[in-house]
């Protein structure tokens, strides 16, 4: 039986549920307490005496007092356990007493507060989660039941000034991702409870700063050093004493890093604008829209419009190494299901093959990659094998070259182009785990992200939460990390997912489909979005036996034609049901394939429709062991497998 000890508040016991465990009264919460505070280590019968009866002559039958308090304790922390059998968490050791603390608030608090320490240099946000998540776990003050003795003084007071230690730095953890109004609003109170802490006084200041309040922030410091005065009969350290100087003077170190980053975009700006020629701006502009793509929604929008004007402008100079590397250098990973402008993805590929063929096949080899590449990525849902041949052209020289920042980007094509079948989940993990590995050792931060995006989405597709789980949270890190808010939409539709791969209920999972279905709406993705919510939350009814229901105006976008006999059926309309499902075409190569075969089988199961159910059985066996449309890491219309025996089952 798992227990978790809470001492961050009155002392409290819950089960593995999370339901609290019954602690009766003052004095077994006091014993509980001690044996806590011991951490495992026996405290004998004379010593729980003397520190329960503190303050008092301890009563003739004090010893037997504290064994029934012993015998109450078991009984709460262990009410399964057989009688006469040897406890497993309160145990008796020589003449005393042992706790077999499995996992403790104060234990967990401090282990986070270590965590957040170590990346608040490197990543502030995840820092200020952590933060957040350990002043979350107190309830009040520490070991509130028995405050007024002197054995727990010394730790209540020790786990006091960590948590006031915590407050304060989460507060840097938010300033340095430049959230200056949770700063301010965190620390106004919490200076005025706690005038002495110099530390918190000079956050404060700074956050109003940064915020454009001068005058402010120079009143805080002007209470801080009158508070210090007042009450310690002190002056402001020197810390203090430098950030009032600094602010009278707005010296260039205490702005918040975002206006220093400004100043040297715009003045880089403003130089380069005089200096190189149409070529090497031309190579620039290709950089600076890579940047864009991964940046947010608006800078997606803008890099999607400008990419192919690049491309016509390095064509028009008339020369093919030039071309080969503007094209080439937009090494944007491809995440999402369908390309969002496939007109212009089609564009993008007729380039890519005619300056392969101005190249030829002699020398070049690295522009033929990330041409090659190029032509992987951008042709998804194509049916001919020309893809797939040229991502694995593309990855045999990226090898053969040695250059990891061009494997890693023929491995995306690669990835790209193993969803011209189904049952192919395995090989794209191991294609994530080569990203993973490869961008980690070689800084290459936004295919690290891809990498664990993959990693997503082959843990859920084989219906293994705990490795997606990892991969994940990984990412999310890595997007604070590096600015890559796009990443959320997927690792919301993931948290989606995980509700309905474990079991939560309907109703809870189709609601966290729609929140993720907001999200993803602004994006600037239209590919992605168009029709995925209804998708997702039609998966949700099929695989819980619900009746069809369909919000006026729906859309379903790409995926209509393998919606369609469904549509129809709910309709009561089954001869034209059964007349689309004749019509309907394999699913093309892509994230939602198998999920659009699982479709096909669901409707050809309510049909009887023996041609449909030959074709779903065919395609979907590879994939025996996924769970149908998880690939995507976004919804699943359930295990590949149950599908299969239902097929079976209609003869």
């Amino acid at each position: 039986m798992t227990v978790r000890f809470g001492v961050l508040g009155p002392v409290q016991a819950w089960d593995a549920r999370g339901r609290p465990l019954p602690l009766k009264g003052p004095r077994h919460r006091a014993v509980l307490a001690r044996l806590i505070l011991a951490q495992g280590r026996v405290v004998p019968v004379r010593v729980l005496v003397d520190d329960l009866w503190e303050d008092d002559v301890p009563p003739a039958g004090a010893v037997a007092a504290v064994r029934t308090f012993v015998a109450a304790l078991r009984r709460a922390l262990e009410p399964d356990r057989a009688p006469r059998t040897t406890p497993r968490i309160l145990l008796t050791q020589g003449t005393g007493y042992a706790l077999r603390t499995h996992t403790v608030d104060a234990r967990e608090f401090e282990d986070a507060l270590t965590a957040a320490a170590s990346s608040i240099d490197t990543d502030p946000a995840r820092s200020a989660a952590l933060l957040d998540e350990a002043l979350d776990l107190w309830r009040g003050p520490a070991y509130t039941d028995v405050a007024h003795t002197t054995w727990a003084r010394a730790e209540r007071a020790r786990l006091g000034e960590r948590r006031l230690g915590a407050v304060e730095a989460r507060a840097r953890a938010h300033l340095a991702t430049g959230d200056t109004g949770r700063v301010i609003a965190d620390l106004d109170a919490h200076v005025t409870d706690h005038p002495w802490r110099e530390e918190a006084w000079h956050t404060l200041a700074l956050a109003l700063y940064r915020a454009g309040r001068q005058g402010e922030a120079l009143d805080v410091l002007r209470r801080a050093r009158t508070l210090l005065a007042d009450r310690l009969g002190l002056d402001p350290g020197p810390s203090l004493r430098r950030l009032e100087h600094d602010i009278l003077h707005q010296a260039d170190h205490v702005e918040a890093p975002t206006a220093t980053v400004d100043r040297l975009w715009h003045s880089t700006a403003d130089a380069y604008r005089s200096g190189p020629g149409p070529r090497a701006r031309l190579e620039s502009t290709v950089g600076l829209l890579r940047a864009l793509a991964v940046t947010g929604p608006e800078g997606l929008t803008r890099a999607r419009t400008h990419r192919m004007e690049a491309v016509d402008a390095a064509r028009a100079l008339g020369d093919p190494d030039l071309t080969a590397r503007v094209i080439g250098a937009y090494d944007v990973p491809a995440n999402w299901t369908h390309s969002d402008d496939p007109a212009q993805a089609a564009r993008v590929v007729a380039a890519a093959e005619e300056t392969l063929t101005a190249l030829g096949h002699q020398g070049h080899h690295a522009l033929r990659a990330r041409l090659l590449s190029t032509v992987a990525l951008e042709s998804r849902g194509d049916r001919s094998e020309r893809p797939r041949l040229a991502a694995l052209e593309a990855e045999h020289l990226a090898r053969g070259l040695g250059d990891p920042t061009l494997l890693a980007f023929a491995l995306n094509g690669r990835w790209m182009q193993t969803f011209h079948r189904t049952g192919l989940a395995d090989e794209r993990g191991r294609i994530g785990t080569e990203l993973v590995e490869l961008s980690a050792r070689q800084g290459l931060d936004t295919f690290e992200i891809l990498g664990h995006l993959i990693g997503v989405q082959t843990g859920a597709a084989v219906g293994d939460t705990d490795r997606a789980d990892h991969h994940a949270d990984a990412v999310a890190r890595l997007a604070r990390r590096h600015e890559r808010p796009l990443v959320e939409v997927f690792t919301t539709w993931y948290r989606a997912l995980r509700l309905d791969l474990t079991g939560r209920a309907p109703a809870e999972v189709a609601e966290a489909y729609r929140a993720a279905a907001d999200r993803t709406i602004p994006a600037g993705m239209p590919g992605l979005a168009q029709g995925l919510l209804p998708l997702a939350l039609l998966s949700l009814r099929l695989r819980h036996g619900s009746p069809w229901r369909e919000e006026p105006d729906t859309d379903w976008g790409p995926h209509a034609p393998w919606v369609a006999p469904l549509r129809l059926l709910s309709l009561d309309r089954p001869d034209e049901a059964s007349r689309a499902l004749d019509r309907v075409q394999d699913p093309a190569p892509g994230l939602v394939m198998e999920a659009h075969w699982a479709l096909v089988a669901h409707a050809a199961l309510a049909l009887g429709h023996r041609p449909a159910l030959r074709r779903a059985r065919a395609a979907l066996t590879p994939a025996l062991g996924e769970h149908a449309g998880a690939a995507g890491g976004m919804f699943t219309l359930g295990p590949v497998a149950d599908l299969l025996r239902r097929i079976d089952g209609a003869g």
